[in-house]
């Protein structure tokens, strides 16, 4: 899988409206006093932040999906399905659209970015898991999410009638989701939260197998429930949220994966799904994007299209196979 993730960042690198030679590609890597060329440029300031980003977010969104569809024992749970995206995208909607007031509080920053996400992600997860132990139905919680999704939209509809035309302009446009629009002195930011929050999911790979068999048994082995429950909540918030500030709203990659990576390997083993998720999450989003590359700058595809002709055959193909879950069987 490296080997293939190592070729497919290059031709993520070398591939667009303006074609880059391998060798042009690594002279702008290797050398530092190369700022001349225009390909130089190119490389450096667009393809290269693009590239990482869609590294870190699709496996983000991966892992994070993962992490959802053991917690609730439901294999159509994901950050687009759960509303998680959408409780993200209402606090980021919130942040441009609110008024002098909340930006002014929260400081109007990249940081502030992630923080309005990941608590509109934080809020909704709670809501779902207040759903999750009253109903205890995983296609009733599903019609929870999608209901909480329309909520939100619907919220984020008021707010773009009352908003001025260059913050909805702004808001707009970050809504249509987008790996080109973080740059290398913001990658940071996207980094540490994803980085760190995908270590913690694979630390927590042993106990989440045992909460495939059901948190009794989970409880018979020794987990903490509780307490693995609020860090995977805490943890997929965070990751969820951090891939929406910086992305916008990208649907299917965290639903999507996982099921990709158990189709594949033939284990619901943690300790293999996790990292194989992070891995086949970057490949898939470098696909998604490169494809929305050579689509050309004019009439490029919407990369959320992209993602959907991937997502939709495979949440089609679990709900025909009716997988068993714990909670479902």
């Amino acid at each position: 899988m490296l080997l293939l993730l190592a070729a497919l960042l290059l031709g993520h690198l070398m591939f667009g409206p303006v074609k880059i030679p391998a060798s042009a590609v690594w002279n702008a890597l290797s050398d530092p006093g190369a700022s001349e060329v225009p390909w130089v440029r190119i490389v450096r300031e667009v393809r290269l932040p693009e590239a990482l980003t869609a590294l870190l977010v699709g496996g983000g969104l991966a892992v994070s999906g993962a992490m959802l569809q053991t917690l609730f024992g439901n294999p159509l749970a994901g950050p687009s399905v759960l509303g998680i995206s959408s409780g993200a995208s209402l606090g980021v909607a919130l942040l441009f659209l609110g008024g002098p007031f909340l930006p002014a509080l929260l400081g109007g920053s990249d940081l502030a970015l992630v923080l309005s996400a990941c608590m509109g992600a934080l809020a909704v997860l709670a809501v779902v898991i207040a759903a999750d132990r009253r109903v205890n139905d995983g296609i009733t919680l599903l019609i929870v999410g999608l209901m909480i999704g329309y909520f939100s939209s619907a919220l984020i509809g008021l707010l773009e009638v009352a908003a001025g035309e260059r913050a909805l302009k702004g808001f707009v446009l970050w809504g249509m989701g987008t790996f080109a629009t973080t740059t290398l002195d913001r990658l940071p930011l996207l980094a540490i939260p994803v980085v760190a929050g995908s270590l913690f999911c694979i630390w927590w790979a042993k106990p989440l197998n045992a909460m495939l068999l059901g948190d009794a048994y989970a409880r018979s082995m020794g987990v903490e429930v509780r307490r693995l429950r609020r860090g995977v909540i805490i943890v997929t918030g965070v990751l969820a949220g951090t891939c929406t500030a910086f992305c916008g709203p990208i649907a299917f990659l965290g639903l999507a994966t996982p099921h990709v990576v158990r189709g594949v390997l033939r284990t619901e083993d943690h300790r293999v799904v996790l990292p194989y998720s992070l891995g086949m999450g970057a490949l898939l989003a470098l696909v998604c994007d490169l494809i929305v590359r050579l689509t050309g700058p004019v009439h490029a595809m919407p990369l959320n299209a992209v993602t959907a002709l991937l997502g939709v055959p495979v949440v089609v193909m679990v709900l025909v196979r009716g997988r068993r879950w714990a909670r479902m069987s």
